[in-house]
């Protein structure tokens, strides 16, 4: 038998780089057949949609899994007469759809409550570092509302299943992104477990995922700042910059963040040296290259700037020898994540080590994200803070921002 099934696709702003979201079209004597690849609503949820990304998948491509897979199993089935006017009420909420009246747009219409007041966090993805952020927001009680996007095929399992069971508070699942609508602040935890050979490969893997899902965060969330922990975080907080078209105050990455506070809780807390500890950071890139750093101050004359580097550096090389052995969990990192979130949702004005747009900075002339101290608030960074000029320091941020810079060029964006 040869079925006619209505369809809608709804073509975002974002197209071709996000995908279309999709809905089934029933006449009045048509049911929707639930299943796992339509919902109660008629939404179409495939392989083809989630992992969309441009210029691989098209239009014609989408239609062509629809058809492949609405063979196996039929979404709509004929209805009675009497049943059909059961339709009618699904029909006039697709109806709305059509007409652009998102479902967020209806709630705010019905007087209920207005989550543009809201400070709401998306965290996209939802492998070990997504959770973890979602249960280090909600421990910290940083947000009034977190969505966490599974992008993932297939339904809930593992760490989403049991976020589900044990019916965290204020915590959302979904695997669509008009759920992440009026978010203040999108935290993306996503790579790519492709097959990649080579590291440049596995970076491109990630910037293909980063193409389906910055302009569709974008999109819904326009006024959020965009805090990127994927890997390597230079160069997918630039990959989400250009992506987004969002100005450079607010697209950061996580950054040296979890280092700077270790480094200075060890300062305080180890090494008994807790005045040096106040103007202690860890900058640069993530890994080997990190160096630790101070923010500028003014020192009375040569001999005491000369004496107060010498026992600074003693107390740092010291602690940035601990730090090796310390690694980076994914419950670590969520703190970290979760830390920074509360700084920039309640305007704290508080200086964290993050990555950022260094262009500019050190002599650096091209552009690349490094960890630099940098004072957040809920426009993302509000000012760069002002390092002591020490010239090994300044050498290897520019030894950073040439292979940071080389490896981009490599990248096709």
């Amino acid at each position: 038998n040869s079925y006619n099934i209505p369809i809608r696709l709804w073509i975002l702003d974002s197209h071709p780089f996000a995908p279309p979201i999709c809905f089934l079209k029933p006449t009045a004597n048509m049911g929707i057949a639930v299943g796992k690849h339509v919902d109660a609503r008629g939404r179409i949820y495939l392989p083809y949609l989630q992992n969309w990304s441009h210029p691989k998948s098209t239009l014609i491509g989408l239609i062509k899994e629809m058809i492949a897979k609405f063979e196996e199993e039929l979404p709509l089935y004929s209805l009675s007469s009497s049943d059909a006017a059961r339709q009618s009420e699904l029909l006039a909420y697709i109806a709305k759809i059509t007409e652009g009246e998102t479902d967020l747009k209806s709630r705010s219409k019905t007087g209920g409550r207005n989550e543009g007041c809201f400070n709401k966090i998306t965290i996209v993805g939802a492998g070990d570092l997504g959770i973890a952020c979602v249960l280090a927001v909600a421990a910290k009680d940083v947000a009034d509302k977190v969505v966490l996007l599974d992008l993932s095929e297939g339904a809930a399992k593992g760490g989403t299943m049991d976020l589900e069971i044990f019916a965290v508070p204020n915590v959302e699942i979904s695997k669509d992104f008009s759920a992440s609508a009026d978010s203040k602040v999108v935290v993306l935890t996503v790579n790519s477990l492709g097959n990649a050979q080579t590291y440049l490969d596995v970076i491109q893997s990630n910037v293909e995922l980063f193409r389906g899902i910055i302009p569709a965060v974008s999109h819904y969330s326009q006024n959020a700042v965009l805090l990127v922990a994927s890997h390597p975080v230079e160069v997918m907080t630039f990959v989400s910059w250009k992506l987004s078209s969002f100005p450079k105050s607010r697209v950061i990455g996580v950054g040296a963040n979890l280092d700077s506070e270790r480094f200075q809780y060890m300062l305080t807390n180890l090494l008994k040296a807790e005045v040096l500890a106040k103007d202690a950071w860890v900058i640069g890139e993530q890994g080997e290259d990190k160096v630790p750093s101070w923010t500028s101050c003014n020192v009375a004359n040569q001999a005491e700037a000369m004496a107060a580097h010498d026992s600074r550096e003693k107390v740092a090389n010291r602690a940035m020898e601990i730090l090796k052995g310390k690694g980076q969990r994914s419950w670590s990192v969520g703190l970290s994540v979760a830390d920074l979130a509360d700084s920039i949702l309640k305007d704290k004005r508080k200086v964290h080590s993050v990555s950022t747009l260094a262009k500019g900075c050190c002599n650096i002339n091209s552009e690349v994200f490094l960890s630099l101290p940098c004072i957040l608030g809920a426009s993302g960074v509000i000012e760069m803070v002002r390092l002591e000029e020490d010239p090994l320091v300044q050498e290897k941020l520019q030894s950073s921002a040439g292979s940071i810079h080389d490896l981009q060029q490599q990248l096709k964006l």
